[in-house]
C-alpha cells in the first residue's frame, strides 16, 4: 500500500486521553500494525492485577525498562502506530510523534465510564497516578511527560471523540507520505 517506505507513528497521552483507542483506529485506518504492549499486558503474562504490577513497578525500574525497550523492538519493522505514555520519547526514529493531550476532569470521567466508580474517586486516581508517572519516568529516563512540545502534532481531545483524533493522526501520516514520493 505504502510502497517500500515504512512508517512509525508514536501516540502518547496521559490515561484517559484515548492514545490506546485512537492508535488502535489509525493503524486500522491505515492498515498498519498495532502496537500496544502495555503494563496491562505484563501483568496478564505474570498473572497478577494491574494495581499489582503497577505497585511492584513504582519501585523496580525494572518493569519500565522492560516495557519500553519491548515496545520499541516490536516497531522495528515500521508500518505500524506504537501507542503509549511515552512512544513520542520512546521511538526516536517515528515519522510522527503525536501527543494527546486532555484535562484531567475529561480523562477522569473517560476513566469513570470505562471502569466505573464515583467521579470524585477516579479524579483523585488520575492525578495520583499521574504524579507517580511523571515521578518514574523523571527518575528512570529523566523525561518530563509534561514537555511534549517537541511533538510533530499536538492534540487536545477535550472536544474531540476518539474517532476525529484517529482520522486528524491518519491524514497527516498521509500527507507525510504523499510529501515522501
Amino acid at each position: 500500500m505504502w510502497n517500500d517506505r515504512k512508517i512509525k507513528v508514536a501516540v502518547s497521552g496521559k490515561s484517559g486521553c484515548g492514545n490506546s483507542t485512537v492508535s488502535r483506529l489509525v493503524a486500522e485506518y491505515l492498515g498498519f500494525k498495532l502496537i500496544n504492549y502495555t503494563f496491562r499486558n505484563i501483568a496478564e503474562e505474570k498473572g497478577i492485577s494491574f494495581d499489582e504490577l503497577w505497585s511492584l513497578a513504582q519501585g523496580d525500574p525494572s518493569y519500565d525498562l522492560y516495557l519500553d525497550k519491548k515496545q520499541v523492538e516490536l516497531a522495528e519493522d515500521g508500518n505500524c502506530v506504537l501507542g503509549s505514555r511515552l512512544a513520542i520519547w520512546m521511538l526516536k526514529d517515528a515519522d510522527l510523534k503525536v501527543y494527546i493531550k486532555a484535562s484531567p476532569e475529561v480523562r477522569a470521567r473517560r476513566i469513570q465510564k470505562r471502569e466505573g466508580g464515583t467521579f470524585e474517586e477516579v479524579l483523585a486516581k488520575t492525578v495520583e497516578r499521574d504524579a507517580r508517572d511523571s515521578k518514574r519516568y523523571m527518575a528512570i529516563y529523566g523525561i518530563d511527560n509534561d514537555d511534549h512540545g517537541f511533538a510533530d502534532l499536538i492534540i487536545d481531545s477535550d472536544d474531540k471523540d476518539q474517532e476525529e483524533v484517529a482520522e486528524i493522526i491518519a491524514n497527516e501520516v498521509r500527507a507525510l507520505l504523499k510529501r515522501n514520493h
